[in-house]
């Protein structure tokens, strides 16, 4: 019978996999695309919204720009993916713009590069989930009021089919991604073709909405500094391009090729998804506003639903099927587009973990194959943003987009210097064309990438922008100090040249509380040993009891001394020490070996009950220089009746945690139970004396 928290993780999870299945769970291009791409795609969704909610402070006349920042925004995705396509056949690997950085700017900024990913993983998986919520709350009203639990059961459910598996949560995730690619480009061209090919008469909802603009007179600086932020706010439509170039082993060989192709792909259908939005929604009249206090007139209760929504009432008709299929398909693919995150940041936090830049509990993978560590992480982290913004997109989206843009630039200045190391040496002509063509593409995408990170700098700055560029200077010096205490780790466990030079003597000292089985097991295991001098030691908290000791040893006439260690603040740790040290003071080149018997028990409970002196006396000794701590355990009678064979299996199939002996870490102490050597090793009436 499986213990009821297996049952549970196996429900969610599923069956361990063995290492040798890892090939099995590689991508093809038509589940790669649903699994990296849909974070990109999903970007229409609310990218759109964030364009015409920016352009209504100026008031509706400022909805005739929209189409032209756009234009731009295209312009930028296509530079930007044209130079990921050089990435991913240069650097396959799966670093991404990590591994660009680091190895051609250096290691600082790699880890500047990776810090801002990090942040703009976790934000995607906020803001995914807060807008996915927000459009499914426009055609289910209970969702528009229950917006944050919502929001945490999506992202609960996306880190348990993360944790099935890469493979298997793709296979997921393709149906509802193809479909709402379906849906909306269906939906595109159904607007588009009654309206300018048949001539019918189409309104959004909100076409006859009055609005007022925020703020009314805006010089000439303050109109030019609006459009920018709309531009920087249509940006995000860019964000989960960069996640391809960090996925590229999950994808099935030729890796660089596949990886650059789905990208393409990526790159085609969001573009023409979000000029299609855009204009279908200036042809039907579509407003969209930041503060409902700008409408001042408009149908009886009336509520503003999102961009996708009010086209889908305008095209299909106000309560049809079509209708609520584009909302559903909307808010799925907003939930899905978090996976995106989910598939980028565990990779990404292995490669950094196996760097030394983060803990090395990120490098292992779980029973499933995936990243586990990174998974959970990534979902507390996002769960706490939704939380803290109360799952507001517009709040959420301030902090967005300015980590990938960092990459973004980072990255593409990494890629020149990459071609100018390759240009020094290679003399094919044919080659040196294409590498020059690569460097030119990667040289303008920094310039356009560049410009918009500065763009966005400002405008978003005081909006939330700086709480982003905060977490990642943060994350910055964590990865650095991490780095520095692995790498110091490292430099002490160097071995030398010399050779081990053996200790003088070993002198034993066998801990005790009181003459029983545990007791006299140490000491004879302790007298097998050959020790150069062996000493019982007990600690002296209640007169009466450590008589009665004394008289027991004597009766028994065990051929070992007894010492008495005088304790009159009946303090127990510090005395054993001492003791110890004290030992160890007279000869600086012996080594001292302490003896802990303690009990072995069964059940989970009892580990409350016994040990527990013992666990802070060892813990202590660890650190005193040229002392050994062995437990000698005696197996109570509620350890036979556990179950051995499933606690073999259960250590067997869990993976490595943290550090491995034999890295570069150095190791922590054994997570086993701690023996109870002075305080009666599981005598009740001993431990209610300390």
């Amino acid at each position: 019978m499986a213990r009821p928290t297996s049952l549970v993780k196996r429900l969610l999870v599923g069956r361990p996999f063995r290492s040798d299945r890892l090939q099995h769970t590689l991508l093809p291009k038509r589940i790669a695309l649903p699994v990296f791409a849909s974070d990109a795609l999903s970007s229409v969704a609310y990218a759109p919204d964030e364009i015409l909610l920016t352009l209504s402070i100026a008031g509706a006349s400022a909805y005739a720009l929209s189409p032209w920042v756009t234009l731009a925004v295209a312009v930028v995705m296509v530079t930007v993916v044209a130079s990921y396509r050089q990435n991913v056949h240069a650097y396959p690997s799966g670093g991404g713009d990590y591994e660009v950085a680091t190895v051609n700017l250096g290691p600082r900024y790699g880890v500047a590069v990776a810090s801002a990913l990090l942040v703009d993983y976790i934000l995607t998986v906020a803001v995914s989930t807060a807008a996915g919520v927000s459009n499914l709350g426009s055609v289910v009203p209970f969702v528009a009021e229950h917006k944050v639990g919502i929001a945490l059961l999506a992202i609960g459910l996306l880190t348990s089919m993360n944790l099935r598996g890469l493979r298997e949560s793709g296979t997921a995730f393709a149906i509802p991604t193809y479909a709402f690619i379906i849906i909306i480009v269906g939906m595109i061209l159904t607007g588009l073709v009654r309206i300018f090919v048949l001539g019918q008469d189409l309104k959004a909802p909100s076409a006859t909405l009055v609005i007022s603009a925020e703020e009314s007179h805006l010089d000439s600086f303050a109109f030019v500094f609006l459009l920018l932020r709309t531009f920087s706010s249509g940006c995000a439509a860019l964000t989960g391009v960069e996640a391809i170039s960090n996925g590229v082993p999950a994808f099935k060989p030729p890796k660089s090729r596949n990886a650059a192709t789905t990208l393409l792909l990526l790159g085609s259908i969001a573009i023409v998804m979000l000029v299609g939005i855009v204009l279908l929604a200036r042809a039907t009249g579509l407003q969209y506003v930041e503060d409902a206090s700008q409408i001042l007139s408009g149908p009886p209760g009336y509520v503003q639903k999102t961009v996708t929504t009010q086209l889908g009432e305008a095209v299909f008709g106000n309560g049809s099927f079509l209708l609520y299929l584009v909302g559903a398909v909307t808010a799925l693919i907003l939930f899905l587009a978090a996976n995106t995150a989910f598939n980028g940041f565990p990779v990404l936090g292995s490669i950094l973990a196996q760097d030394r830049y983060l803990p090395r509990q990120l490098h292992t993978r779980g029973d499933r194959l995936a990243f586990s560590n990174g998974i959970v992480f990534l979902a507390i982290a996002a769960a706490t943003l939704v939380v803290a913004f109360q799952a507001e997109v517009t709040r959420l989206i301030q902090l967005y987009i300015v980590g990938v843009f960092v990459s973004f630039t980072l990255s593409q200045a990494g890629m020149i210097r990459h071609w100018n190391r390759l240009l020094r040496t290679q003399r094919d002509p044919n080659v040196r064309h294409r590498m020059h063509r690569s460097r030119v593409i990667n040289t303008f995408g920094m310039f356009m990438t560049g410009t918009v990170l500065i763009i966005v700098l400002i405008t978003k700055f005081l909006l939330g922008a700086w709480i982003a560029i905060a977490a990642m200077l943060v994350i910055y010096v964590i990865m650095l100090g991490i780095h520095k205490h692995y790498t110091r780790v490292s430099r002490e466990l160097q071995p030398t040249e010399e050779r081990p030079v053996l200790p003088s003597r070993n002198h034993a000292v066998v801990l005790v509380s009181k003459v029983h089985m545990p007791t006299l097991r140490a000491l004879a295991y302790a007298q097998a040993t050959r020790p150069d001098t062996l000493t019982a030691v007990t600690v002296n908290v209640d007169d009466k009891d450590t008589r009665g000791l004394q008289e027991e040893w004597e009766r028994r006439q065990l051929p070992v001394s007894l010492t008495v260690v005088d304790s009159p603040y009946r303090e127990i740790t510090r005395p054993i020490i001492d003791f110890v040290k004290s030992v160890r003071r007279k000869s600086p080149r012996d080594v001292v070996t302490v003896f802990v018997p303690e009990y072995v028990v069964g059940r989970w409970w009892e580990h409350l009950l016994h040990n527990q002196s013992a666990l802070r006396i060892k813990g202590r000794l660890l650190f005193e220089p040229g002392v050994m701590v062995t437990s000698v355990p005696w197996q109570l009678a509620s350890s036979q009746d556990k179950d051995l064979e499933r606690l073999d299996r259960d250590l067997t199939r869990a993976p490595a945690r943290g550090p491995r002996f034999g890295s570069a870490e150095a190791p922590t102490s054994p997570a086993v139970p701690a023996g109870h050597p002075v305080a009666a090793v599981g005598d009740p009436s001993t431990e209610e004396r300390q």
